[in-house]
């Protein structure tokens, strides 16, 4: 038996105007997905609980079968088990995004106007991470270059319990003033972010940049602060060898922590641009060389939320119908008997452009157990008219597997 999770970050959605009142599950043509599902089963999950933020590292964690009530201790350290940041016990891992603002003259008045400086390139935000180091690092914070605007900070010695640290993709084209922190220990953390604006403005990467009509990354911006995670092995949990395949390092560190294969994808991006067909396939050759368990991971349609594109996000789910589930289900064709299920980690509404905790639609299917689920296309209302609904979100991944 072989098992392949396929994870649409951040699918689901609310109505969209620019949609004439539909989700993108509901306006993407999708024949691989639907056909699965109207032989599957559908209905939706909970993947976060009450009380959570709904962030993909607690949704993922989640779908997983991670309780993130007893395994989550932050976002950034499990990115920074990624990266191969060797984390002390003492250690507060900081995400450190490359972001966008506006020129206002007094900090606190700025907006927030790109969480991701136009997706900027890894090779570019190297560059521009090495400078910050330069400058901001010291015997208290150490900056690690990640993969286009995601990087790391390590505060030695920090205060893990400083509250909540908004994520810059939550206050798109907002005023960052009311934003930041006010805890006491973080004054530090937002001393930094001040500083790396005046660095950063006139930086050699950003000149050029904006000479090609480019956004420049004149800032960093700190958040999801956490301690070094700990996670039982996915074997040990489920007498199963699985591989992660994602193009982010929150997944890779999700993967990597539960001592799963995390292989690289050439071209892999994160976005719509992303090599939808390479991961696919990195996947599959995972079954082949052993594994039983693959955990897909496409970030694309959880950024074009954030941007606010319906019509890419609509794209993306109909790229990886065209471009993903065909390799999939004829590589699976060679085994006795398989296991499908797709689900997004959480909400990503066009109307918010942030996550949100809504139950999210599920769909498995069991080769040799095919079924008629009563549904012809999947999206939220049709998960939701099934009557199926699985209250606690880190239940599915054993219910995945073992129900028949």
């Amino acid at each position: 038996m072989k098992y392949v999770v396929v994870l649409y970050d951040g699918m689901a959605d609310y109505p969209v105007p620019a949609l004439d009142g539909k989700t993108p599950m509901m306006v993407a043509k999708k024949p691989n997905f639907d056909y699965l599902a109207a032989h599957g089963e559908v209905g939706l999950v909970r993947t976060v609980a009450e009380g959570l933020t709904p962030g993909s590292d607690v949704a993922n964690l989640s779908v997983m079968g991670y309780d993130p009530k007893k395994y989550y201790t932050g976002r950034s350290p499990l990115e920074a088990v990624s990266m191969g940041i060797d984390l002390k016990e003492t250690d507060v891992a900081l995400r450190c995004n490359l972001v966008t603002l506006s020129d206002a003259a007094v900090y606190e008045e700025k907006t927030m106007e790109d969480y991701c400086a136009d997706d900027i390139s890894t090779a570019e935000a190297a560059k521009i991470i090495a400078t910050v180091q330069e400058k901001l690092g010291n015997e208290l914070y150490h900056f690690y270059s990640g993969v286009s605007y995601r990087h790391c900070l390590v505060w030695h010695n920090g205060n893990v319990d400083l509250g909540h640290m908004t994520a810059p993709h939550d206050i798109s084209h907002k005023v960052i003033g009311e934003y930041l922190c006010t805890h006491p220990d973080a004054k530090g953390l937002i001393e930094l972010m001040k500083k790396s604006y005046d660095i950063l403005k006139d930086h050699p990467v950003n000149q050029e940049r904006i000479a090609r009509g480019k956004r420049p990354a004149n800032a960093i911006w700190l958040w999801g602060q956490g301690s070094k995670p700990m996670l039982p092995s996915f074997e040990s949990e489920h007498n199963l060898k699985g591989a992660v395949v994602s193009a982010v390092d929150l997944l890779k560190g999700i993967g990597k922590c539960a001592q799963m294969d995390t292989p690289e994808v050439e071209g892999a991006t994160g976005y719509i641009d992303t090599n939808f067909k390479g991961k696919a396939q990195a996947g599959m050759d995972a079954l082949k060389n052993g594994k039983d368990f693959v955990y897909l991971h496409f970030e694309a349609p959880d950024e074009c939320g954030h941007r606010n594109e319906p019509e890419n996000k609509v794209r993306s789910i109909e790229l990886i119908d065209e471009q993903v589930l065909p390799i999939v289900l004829e590589e699976l064709k060679q085994y006795d008997d398989y296991k499908i299920m797709i689900l997004p980690d959480h909400p990503t509404p066009i109307v918010t452009g942030s996550h949100a905790s809504d139950p999210v639609p599920y769909m498995i299917y069991h080769k040799n157990n095919e079924k008629d689920s009563g549904v012809s296309s999947i999206n939220e209302e049709s998960a939701k008219n099934t009557g199926n609904f699985i209250e606690n979100g880190p239940s599915i991944m054993n219910y995945f597997l073992e129900n028949d």
